[in-house]
């Protein structure tokens, strides 16, 4: 069942499922704006940890908030003789998290991926700091700080000719919402609503701490698991483990 953030006449949002989890009557923290404001920089970070688990735990069909109004790929010019290209944030300015694909155009417009290196520890990578700049078509990518570096340098220009797959940080709450969701699977809605009532009865020594412990442990759990077989679509292989008897 989806749960959204706010419901004062059934009762039934996540604010409301604080309240009653943390022993509080309905409308102490969905009508007290300094109480609804902190608990909702509490979901915002409860909704940081569930993308961690998430995305750690994702297979091939990557997790992202479905309040995004666009998908996890962002696109940028390439710029002649430009090696760096730096990805902060979006196109609609949601920080970026990581970097999980990079393709390129060639000159004709046809789009490759381009490989991953790390020009600080891989031997293969002079290109990136021999100092001869060499320039064509980049067949390889490093990543450093919030920027890809490409190697060689584009030799052309290609408008939208670098693509870029991303993980991203969530759409957040804000205390005035009431009808928005958290944009993951509504299995899941308890966790914005358990996490803080964990943390709020943690801090104030609060009789159930321990049973809100627990349950928080089962609902992580679940996500952990979700995230790592929800691939139902992907054929499972079998593979042969080697065992050295010697």
């Amino acid at each position: 069942m989806s749960i959204p953030f706010s419901d004062t006449s059934t009762y039934r949002g996540l604010v409301q499922v604080f309240e009653k989890e943390i022993g509080a009557n309905y409308g102490d923290v969905s009508g007290n704006t300094k109480a609804l404001a902190s608990f909702t920089a509490d979901v915002n970070i409860a909704f940081d940890e569930f993308l961690a688990r998430a995305f750690r735990a994702d297979g091939t069909w990557q997790m992202d908030d479905s309040n995004h109004t666009d998908f996890p790929i962002i696109t940028t010019n390439l710029v002649a003789s430009q090696r760096d290209y730096t990805f902060t944030t979006d196109q609609q300015g949601n920080l970026i998290l990581e970097i999980d694909r990079v393709l390129v155009a060639d000159s004709s417009g046809v789009f490759h991926t381009v490989q991953s290196k790390d020009a600080q520890t891989e031997i293969d990578t002079s290109g990136y700091w021999d100092g001869k700049n060499t320039t064509g078509s980049p067949t390889s990518y490093d990543k450093t700080a919030n920027g890809i570096f490409l190697d060689p340098i584009p030799s052309y220009n290609y408008t939208n000719g670098l693509k870029v797959y991303i993980n991203r940080e969530a759409s957040y709450f804000v205390y005035t919402d009431t009808t928005k969701k958290p944009g993951v699977p509504g299995i899941f809605h308890r966790y914005f609503a358990i996490r803080p009532a964990f943390d709020y009865a943690r801090r104030n020594n609060l009789s159930n701490t321990q049973s809100l412990f627990n349950e928080l442990l089962r609902l992580e759990e679940n996500i952990d698991t979700h995230f790592s077989f929800r691939n139902a679509d992907v054929r499972k292989k079998l593979s042969v483990a080697y065992q050295d008897n010697r």
